[in-house]
């Protein structure tokens, strides 16, 4: 036996010891370091999350940067290039301890939202539920008003988000000239003619069915007014049943109005009315049928025409249409149609340029969501202004002097597709300039004048950087703070990996992360668990820089490898990357999802893709029940929280969006409730009876087809719960529930330890 073969052999053996007799997983010494991951990181990170402002309309900036010593807060000057502190911290501490009466700490400020005024002068800032004002000069303290209390739902009067508004309801519209006021009165719209103090009834047509909205638009000119004519829809009502309120013992019952896919949506139907002749202009309904909404009304600068926006029920059909305010003629001025959806909740963006009555439109009607450039008057496209295999994610501005556009847009530039760049260019398409060059996810912030912008980039791996960047090349100005992880990176923290690997189609690149815990050894294999998300409204695998990313560090402590991957139907790529999620929200990316995780398996045998866990909330509530129903081949175990299990149950706007109308088989196909006798592996149900988001009877649903069809799952209904995965304890038992089924351990017995 020679030496190489004999060493050779060696290391094979002591590996297979060192994995054979490696400390047990999921044990309490696990859970502790778990849950006190955030608490051991914390403070781990210096000049980190600066969040940089500018100061009113000067091009100076103040960003708090936290450092080993303490907290410092900066005042920046580009044209300068200087950095100095913004104020005495000692003084403003003393100030206000005194005014509080609390011992306030200089080097660690409890301030937040703080505000200093052009003049340098005064500032503002919110401490504990109060916003104070501090004079710069003699560090006076003085307090000024409560902050805005936090919104919280409850059925004590708090306002109830998926509901149609009531159109009857509202205060009198007064014109532009000051002179007039509009209101409805028996179902009809009214004059009130503010100097003559007398009434004029303009509709006669309004009545119980069909009436009069109190929302109108009054022309610039004050001459016209457009009001629309209302068929209510019968309202979908749900009811829940509070089981433990606070402050007493029996239980608590509120209902609110929540539509759902195929219920009936109100109809409007714009009419313009002739103020000063008090005539009604009629304006023709057949253009405009089946709605699901009309909105965006606008009035051109001499109050000759009004446009709108049209979105057809069914999101296949969305147009901007015009009324001439003289004739009551309907017309279209920009067509927008699509085979599948058309994604008007998440890249609809219209700018109308008032100087020429030019329209900026985006479209995704070349595959890819890019902006266009319409003749506001005739409809006719005069030039594609963006282009490319890449696609805009957001304008920031447009300025009409210069005509040119300011946007965010991600997969131009080589490496990750995801990331997010800020450009220049031309209304014509001409003069593309890429203003943010360093390889991250930036986000931009820019003066009020526009000449310069503050840039912070990072990615998962890369911490980040803050810059002064000129806003007309992008080329820097001066450096404010760059991230420093040295103590991090002692503590045996690791970045996140981000893996690529081909989709279903064999080219298209999937991506996502690899999260790993502290103690990670690579001879160890480890059970591996998806964190999943489907919803083709965004992308959701993370891109900027974090010490932790909640929950899936957690657990990775535990003795899992997690994993978050963006599949084909999810947003931000190609139109047809995202058309996977046409009338088939069940496929919600598995394809790619199972092929990425054996790619990262076979470079990495660690992974123990024999064993895979899944879990998700709302919509990722529904991926991972799927994943056991759709696809238990590949996935063993999921916990599922708050899930829309059956997309007939959820909200109306956002399946209709994907799922499309009328309700037809594709909802019965991708159904967690229909499908439930396919289940496999090991489910637990996490449900709050109070979830404000997803009908929490769609959890129910699916508890009660898994019971006819015979099937073992576990249910956890918390009551008094909103739309969460539980709360601490959910989290805990979802824990529990990975470290039982996946790891074979046996959780700790919770019971016997003291809380």
């Amino acid at each position: 036996m020679n030496k190489a073969f004999a060493y050779g052999l060696f290391s094979f053996l002591l590996a297979c010891m060192v994995t054979l007799t490696a400390g047990a997983q999921g044990t309490e010494k696990d859970y502790e370091r778990a849950n006190g991951l955030d608490r051991q990181l914390s403070g781990k990170v210096w000049h980190n999350d600066i969040r940089p402002s500018w100061i009113g309309k000067t091009d100076l900036l103040v960003f708090e940067d936290r450092t080993a010593e303490g907290k410092n807060y900066i005042l920046a000057d580009p044209a300068k290039k200087t950095l100095k502190k913004a104020f005495d911290a000692v003084k403003l501490a003393e100030s206000l301890g005194k005014v509080t009466g609390d011992t306030i700490k200089a080097a660690d400020l409890p301030v937040r939202n703080l505000v200093i005024a052009d003049d340098l002068k005064t500032m503002t800032f919110e401490y504990s539920g109060w916003v104070y004002k501090c004079d710069l000069k003699k560090y006076a303290v003085t307090k000024e008003r409560e902050t805005r209390r936090p919104y919280t739902w409850g059925g004590d009067g708090n306002r109830w988000p998926w509901g149609f508004r009531n159109e009857l309801i509202g205060r009198p519209d007064t014109s532009p000239d000051k002179k007039m006021t509009a209101f409805i009165r028996d179902y009809n719209l009214w004059i009130r003619n503010l100097e003559e103090k007398k009434e004029y009834q303009l509709s006669c047509d309004g009545g119980i069915g069909k009436y009069y909205s109190a929302s109108v638009e009054w022309s610039p000119d004050s001459r016209k007014i457009m009001a629309y004519l209302v068929i209510p829809a019968e309202k979908h009502m749900i009811t829940y049943v509070e089981s433990s309120p606070e402050g007493q013992v029996q239980p608590k019952s509120y209902s609110y109005e929540y539509p759902k896919p195929g219920d009936a949506v109100p109809q409007y139907f714009p009419q313009i009315f002739d103020v000063a002749e008090r005539k009604h202009i009629v304006v023709d309904e057949t253009m405009i049928p089946n709605q699901y909404s009309l909105n965006n009304f606008r009035w051109d600068s001499l109050g000759s025409f009004l446009t709108f926006e049209y979105n057809k029920r069914g999101h296949q059909v969305y147009r901007v249409m015009r009324i001439d305010a003289a004739t009551g003629k309907m017309s279209v001025i920009i067509d927008e149609q699509s085979p599948t959806f058309i994604d008007y909740s998440g890249k609809r963006y219209r700018y109308d340029v008032k100087s020429t009555g030019e329209i900026i439109w985006a479209s995704e009607r070349d595959g890819w969501n890019h902006l266009w450039l319409y003749d506001g008057a005739t409809g006719k496209v005069k030039n594609q202004v963006t282009s490319g295999e890449w696609l805009v994610r957001g304008v920031v501005s447009v300025d009409e002097k210069e005509r040119n556009i300011i946007f965010r847009a991600s997969g131009r530039e080589k490496g990750d597709p995801y990331l997010i760049h800020y450009y220049r260019i031309g209304f014509d398409g001409s003069g593309l300039t890429h203003l943010t060059p360093a390889d991250g996810n930036h986000d931009a912030l820019f003066s009020a004048d526009g000449k310069y912008f503050i840039d912070t980039w990072s990615r998962v791996d890369l911490p980040p950087v803050s810059v002064v960047r000129n806003s007309s090349d992008g080329s820097e100005v001066m450096k404010l703070a760059e991230a420093d992880v040295k103590d991090l990176l002692a503590t045996g923290w690791q970045y996140p990996e981000v893996f690529t690997a081909k989709g279903r189609d064999g080219v298209t690149d999937i991506w996502g992360v690899i999260i790993r815990p502290l103690n990670f050894d690579p001879f160890r294999k480890y059970p591996v668990i998806e964190n999943i998300y489907a919803g083709p409204h965004s992308s959701f695998v993370p891109k900027s820089f974090r010490t932790t990313f909640s929950n899936m560090n957690s657990l990775a402590e535990l003795g899992f490898i997690v994993v978050q991957i963006d599949g084909m139907g999810t947003s931000n790529r190609s139109k047809k990357f995202h058309d996977i999620a046409w009338k088939n929200i069940k496929d919600a990316g598995f394809p790619d999802r199972i092929l990425w995780m054996q790619a990262a398996a076979e470079k990495y045998p660690y992974l123990g893709i024999d064993r895979v866990g899944v879990y998700g909330t709302s919509a990722g509530g529904q991926n991972s029940a799927g994943a056991l129903l759709f696809h238990p081949e590949f996935y063993d175990v999921a916990v599922s929280s708050c899930g829309c299990h059956d997309n007939r149950m959820d909200k109306i706007w956002w399946n209709e969006q994907w799922m499309g109308w009328p309700v037809d088989q594709s909802y019965i196909e991708s159904s967690n409730v229909e499908n439930a006798g396919k289940l496999k592996g090991k489910l637990l149900l996490i449900n709050g009876e109070m979830d404000n988001n997803v009908d929490p009877a769609s959890t129910t649903q699916l508890v009660n087809a898994l019971i006819k069809a015979g099937k073992d799952f576990d249910y956890l209904l918390v009551p008094g719960m909103q739309h969460s995965s539980g709360g601490a304890y959910g989290e805990r038992r979802r824990m529990d529930f990975f470290v039982e089924h996946l790891l074979g351990v046996k959780p700790p017995d919770w019971n016997t330890k003291e809380k």
